[in-house]
C-alpha cells in the first residue's frame, strides 16, 4: 500500500474523460477485449481492477479500467474521480512490471463535484500486461464470455501471479456460492494478499417481440451491463435501423431460443402480443433454468395465455414462475414508463429480492 499517493482530491480537476481512447457514458465498454486487442497492438498495457471499496463507491469491486500508451484508457474504477491519478501511476507499472496497490480516499466535498452523491475509499490493483502469457490470460477471459462459463482468476498481489480456475471447488464452502454468482473480493492467507476474481456470465436478457417497449427495455438494459437478444421473425420490427447496436434473431423462438441457451444466468421477456410468439416463449423458458420469466398484457390476456400454456401440457407450477402482468406494479405508463418497471423486476429477481 502506497499512503503517499495522490488522493482523488487532489487529481479531481483532471478531466479524465479527455484522454484518448475513453469512454462515454452509455452502454459499458469491453474493457477484457479492448485489453486484448491493445496487447497485440502496443505490446505492454496496463489493466486496474477495483478490489476492495469502502463507503460509496460508483464502480464494484472487479471493475477494470485498462491503459495503453499516451494516457489512453477505457473503463472505469471510480466513476472519474480518480481515473488521471490511475492512468499516471499505471505508467510507472508498464515501465517497472512491478504490480502496485494503490489506496484513494474521495472525499465529500471532491466526490460531489465529479458527480458522486458521497465520498468513500477505494482500493485498486495495478498490473502490467505483456507477452504471451498475458495474451493467453486475456484470451481465457473472452473464450469464458463467448462460452458463458465461468472463470475464476485467482491472483496473488506482491508478485501477479495468477491461477486461473474453471470452478470454485477448491475453495471453502462459504465463499462458493459468492463466486458462482460473480462475487469477487480479497483473501489474506500466510503468503500475502489474493485477489479472487470470479468472471461470470453477463445476464442475458432475452426479449421476445421487437416493439417500442423492447427498444427501450433493450437500451436500458445493456446500460446495467446486461446482455441483450432481441428475437423476433417479423423483420420490419427486429431491424437493425431501430435496434443499433442489439443482438437481433430474425426466428420464431422455437428456433432461436436453442441456439441462444436459457442458463441460470438468463431472463425471458415476452412483449409480442401475439399468441404463437408468446406461447413458443413460455414454453421454453418455463422448462428452462433461467431466473425469471415475464410477459406482456393484460390480467385478462394473461388468463387465456395460461389456458393455452395449460392445454400445451405445462404444470401449474411452471406457469406460476411467469410474471404477468409483467414488470414492478409502479403505475407505469407508455413503453419508457413499462420498459422500468420490467428491468426493475428482472433486477429484483436477479439478486433473490
Amino acid at each position: 500500500m502506497d499512503d503517499g499517493l495522490p488522493t482523488a482530491e487532489l487529481v479531481a480537476g483532471a478531466d479524465a474523460s479527455a484522454a484518448p481512447g475513453s469512454g462515454s457514458a452509455g452502454a459499458p465498454r469491453d474493457v477484457i477485449g479492448t485489453a486484448r486487442r491493445w496487447l497485440d497492438e502496443f505490446g505492454t498495457i496496463a489493466l486496474a481492477t477495483v478490489i476492495k471499496t469502502w463507503g460509496s463507491s460508483p464502480v464494484p469491486v472487479g471493475g477494470q479500467l485498462v491503459i495503453g500508451p499516451d494516457e489512453r484508457f477505457e473503463g472505469s474504477v471510480s466513476g472519474g474521480c480518480v481515473e488521471a491519478a490511475v492512468v499516471a501511476e499505471a505508467a510507472g507499472v508498464m515501465a517497472s512490471g512491478i504490480p502496485k496497490c494503490l489506496e484513494f480516499g474521495i472525499a465529500d466535498e471532491t466526490a460531489w463535484r465529479v458527480g458522486l452523491p458521497c465520498g468513500g475509499r477505494i482500493e485498486v490493483y495495478v498490473e502490467r500486461l505483456s507477452g504471451e502469457a498475458d495474451a493467453a490470460y486475456l484470451d481465457a477471459v473472452l473464450a469464458a464470455q463467448n462460452d458463458r462459463s465461468l472463470l475464476i482468476v485467482d491472483t496473488h498481489l506482491v508478485d501477479g501471479e495468477r491461477v486461473l480456475l474453471q470452478d470454485a471447488l477448491t475453495y471453502p464452502d462459504e465463499v462458493l456460492d459468492r463466486i458462482s454468482d460473480g462475487e469477487s473480493f480479497l483473501i489474506d492467507g500466510p503468503d500475502g494478499r489474493r485477489f479472487v476474481h470470479a468472471f461470470a456470465p453477463a445476464v442475458h436478457v432475452i426479449l421476445v417481440g421487437a416493439g417500442h417497449i423492447a427498444q427501450v427495455l433493450a437500451d436500458l438494459a445493456q446500460r446495467v451491463g446486461f446482455a441483450v437478444t432481441v428475437v423476433d421473425p417479423r423483420t420490419a420490427f427486429s431491424s437493425e435501423e431501430r435496434f443499433a447496436g442489439v443482438t437481433l434473431r430474425q426466428e420464431w423462438p422455437e428456433q432461436a431460443l436453442p441456439a441462444l441457451g436459457l442458463d441460470a444466468r438468463t431472463a425471458v421477456v415476452t412483449l409480442a402480443h401475439e399468441a404463437r410468439l408468446d406461447d413458443e416463449t413460455l414454453t421454453a423458458a418455463l422448462r428452462s433454468p433461467c431466473f425469471y420469466v415475464g410477459a406482456l398484457g393484460s390480467r385478462r390476456t394473461h388468463e387465456k395465455r395460461v389456458e393455452r400454456l395449460v392445454s400445451a401440457g405445462l404444470t401449474g407450477d411452471e406457469i406460476a414462475r411467469i410474471d404477468a402482468p409483467v414488470g414492478i406494479p409502479i403505475g407505469a405508463k407508455g413503453p419508457a414508463e413499462i420498459a422500468v418497471s420490467i428491468l426493475g423486476a428482472i433486477i429484483r429477481a436477479r439478486h433473490g429480492a
